[in-house]
């Protein structure tokens, strides 16, 4: 069964930002899809639980560089 979690990340301000961030998170086992809004600074993402966590993407993103709040 899929989740799905919406991040609020700070310091995200460009494309560059995006395709780190996409990728990282993207490569992940479990992580189905995941897309960042850099207007609203969102990183939403659909992942099963049963092979990663909302910590687990939290710590990807901040191996990026970016601040999950």
């Amino acid at each position: 069964m899929a989740d799905k979690a919406v991040l609020n990340v700070k310091g995200m301000s460009c494309g560059h930002c995006v395709k780190a961030v996409e990728e990282s998170v993207g490569k992940m086992a479990g992580v189905n899809a995941v897309s960042v809004d850099l207007k609203a600074a969102t990183v939403a993402v659909d992942f099963e639980s049963s092979q990663t966590s909302v910590q687990h993407i939290t710590e990807t993103i901040e191996d990026q560089g970016y601040d999950v709040v």
